[in-house]
This record gives structure tokens, C-alpha cells and sequence, in this order.
């Protein structure tokens, strides 16, 4: 045996052995010194030269979409994402009120939709509140198909996309349920591509429609919740959706108490003005120490695609919630509309400005062995 090819043997050998519980593949195209995909009948982890993060297929450790909760590690610094995990999924929506057909529902999100907004008949204080501060007053919308598929989405199998410099996870449901009227069918996609070398990842989300809608929209978290103790493991948030620059970083201290989505730090497309960035971001310190660490940043590569978003903190909660709402546009039947996203790590603000200028603008991911491109 040559010396490269020992070499070479040496080193699937090496992955092949790693202490996670699971089935490492490794491409030709992507040599072991960057990075293990590790699969198991569970879930697909992706280690690279600068991260760590996990994909769930079944019984996720919280949520079924997106990154799951706290795998997303910055090498660099130790830290983990603070919430229940990144780009997590919920419903396909619209604007409007569901109390017309709300008799005709299913009470709960595994069984069929759900009321979204059920508290406008609603008598119980205690279930207003909840409803009020998890959703605002201001602005109706319901569910056109479901269920919520951050919780109740069937076991998934992802595709993994192998290419030189780079790896792609890639997956698809389709929603299950649909509000009286409408049809089921509509394909959500997500796909989520680590490059080498980055402390980021590049994600898009896209639906393909069955039905028509005067404003159809997709709800996620962007980047994704904070659990949190009176601010112990972040210090500040950046939003760079607020009209005056000196208030984009918000201290730790006005999420102490709870408010709702639409009484501050809330962005409207029809209210505000398009920001040049969509940038949503928390400053991670150590709860023990107080030391800072990293910016974990969710960045919406084309603003104008955010219909509406917000940052508020839930009551009777240790969440902050990071709702982003995308699209918010008419859609036909067989359309389709999407956003691309980057999440990640950053030492500071102006790294987050320089990443997302690089790529601002696009709005759709596509992957494949020959690479990976920004599309628009």
C-alpha cells in the first residue's frame, strides 16, 4: 500500500470511530480534516472545522424543524445557541380571522389547526392573557394549512448533499391539514448548507402552494428563541430594523418584563420602512462569569420578504420569542415564494454587516454535487 492511500485509510478510519452514536458517511469530494456527517436513525449531525449541529427525523430533543436545541456550537468560543433551537417552522397563514369557522376546528394543533386566535370569544382571563401577549392584539391572522410543524410534524428523512467545500441538508413535508375550504398538499422545503470554513450557515425556506391566498405567509423563529434569567446569558440584542441606529442594541434589561408582540421592537412591512439590513441578533455572556462571548445573528438576506416580526417576552415565561413572518404577499395555487437566510455566529456587529452584504439580496438556495448557489 502506497503511502497516500494509507494516509487516506487512516483517516475514515479515524471518523468511522467517533464517539457519537451513529453512521458517518464521507465523500470523496470532502476530505475528514473539515468535517463528519454523522447519521443515525434519529437525527444527522454536522461537524466542521468551526460548528457543530444537529438535524432532527425523529424524537428531536424540543422542536422537529430547523437546528435542534442547543447542538449549534461555535468552536471558537465554546457557546451554544440559548433558546430550543434555530429556524424552527410553524403554520402556512394569512391574514384575517378564523371565528367565522371556528366551530369547525379541531382543538388541538396534532389533530388538525387549531384556533390561532381564539380569544376573541374567549372569557377566561387567564387564556386571554396567554393569547395576547403569545400573538398582540393589533393585526388577525389564522392558519390556512397545518399542523404547526415545529411539534407536530411526522418522522423526516433528509437528504445530504455532498460537494467540495461544503455540505447541504435538505428537507420536505407537506402540510397535513387545512382550514375549511382550503386544500392540503402545500410542500414546505428546507434547505440548510454548511461551507467550510464559517462559523454560519446559509438556510432557505420555500413553499410550494396548493391554494390561493390575497396574503399568504410563513411563520418562523428567526434565528431563534432566548431562555433566559433576567438576562444571565445575554447581555444585549441588535435589531436592525429600528429606525434610529442608536437604539438597534437593546440591553438585556427591557425583556425583564413581559410584553406583547406588537407593543415594542415589532416590525411591520406596511407599517415601517424597509431596513437596508434584516439582521436579528443576541450577544451570548457567560451566566457565571458575565464574560461575553459571540453574536449568535439570524439575517434575512432580502428584507422586503419579512412580512412582520417581533422580539417580546412571553408572560409566565423564561422565553424571549423571535417570530419572523415571511412573504405576507398574494399567492396562486402552484406558485411558490421563499427566503434564504444566514445563521451564526459573529464577534460584532460590523462582522454581521459584512457577511450579510456579501450576500444580501437573494432570496433562494439551490445544492447539488457540482456546489452550491445563491438564487433570486
Amino acid at each position: 500500500m502506497n503511502m497516500r492511500l494509507l494516509l487516506r485509510t487512516s483517516a475514515i478510519l479515524f471518523v468511522l470511530t467517533s464517539t457519537w452514536t451513529g453512521t458517518t458517511t464521507v465523500s470523496a469530494a470532502e476530505p475528514a480534516d473539515w468535517v463528519r456527517v454523522i447519521e443515525d436513525e434519529r437525527a444527522i449531525k454536522i461537524v466542521t472545522d468551526q460548528l457543530e449541529a444537529v438535524v432532527p427525523k425523529k424524537n428531536p430533543k424540543h422542536w422537529m424543524t430547523g437546528i435542534e436545541k442547543q447542538s449549534f456550537l461555535d468552536k471558537k468560543t465554546g457557546f451554544r445557541e440559548l433558546g430550543d433551537g434555530l429556524m424552527v417552522i410553524d403554520w402556512l397563514m394569512e391574514a384575517g380571522s378564523d371565528a367565522a369557522y371556528s366551530d369547525q376546528l379541531h382543538t388541538t394543533e396534532k389533530n388538525g389547526l387549531g384556533r390561532y386566535l381564539w380569544y376573541e370569544n374567549e372569557t377566561d382571563p387567564a387564556r386571554i392573557d396567554y393569547a395576547v401577549y403569545a400573538h398582540g392584539r393589533t393585526r388577525r391572522k389564522r392558519a390556512i394549512e397545518g399542523p404547526q410543524l415545529c411539534p407536530w410534524m411526522k418522522p423526516v428523512q433528509p437528504k445530504v448533499i455532498r460537494g467540495k467545500n461544503f455540505v447541504a441538508i435538505e428537507t420536505t413535508y407537506k402540510y397535513e391539514f387545512a382550514a375549511p375550504g382550503r386544500k392540503t398538499g402545500s410542500r414546505w422545503t428546507q434547505l440548510v448548507i454548511f461551507p467550510k470554513g464559517k462559523r454560519y450557515f446559509l438556510l432557505m425556506d420555500k413553499i410550494d402552494s396548493v391554494n390561493d391566498s390575497p396574503e399568504m405567509f410563513l411563520r418562523n423563529d428567526t434565528p431563534g428563541c432566548v431562555r433566559h434569567n433576567k438576562g444571565d446569558n445575554f447581555s444585549a440584542m441588535y435589531l436592525s430594523h429600528i429606525s434610529d441606529p442608536q437604539k438597534q442594541i437593546v440591553p438585556a434589561k427591557e425583556f425583564f418584563t413581559p410584553f406583547p408582540p406588537d407593543q415594542k421592537f415589532n416590525y411591520r412591512r406596511d407599517l415601517h420602512k424597509t431596513p437596508e439590513r434584516f439582521i436579528r441578533a443576541y450577544h451570548i455572556r457567560d451566566p457565571k462569569t458575565g464574560q461575553d462571548g459571540p453574536w449568535l445573528a439570524g439575517m434575512t438576506l432580502e428584507p422586503s420578504v419579512v412580512y412582520e416580526s417581533w422580539a417580546s417576552q412571553r408572560i409566565n415565561s423564561d422565553i424571549i420569542v423571535m417570530i419572523e413572518e415571511i412573504h405576507g404577499k398574494p399567492v396562486k395555487a402552484g406558485e411558490s415564494f421563499s427566503a434564504a437566510h444566514v445563521v451564526g455566529f459573529f464577534d460584532s456587529i460590523p462582522d454581521m454587516h459584512t457577511v450579510y452584504d456579501q450576500y444580501k439580496g437573494h432570496t433562494a438556495l439551490a445544492a447539488d454535487a457540482t456546489g452550491w448557489r445563491l438564487l433570486k
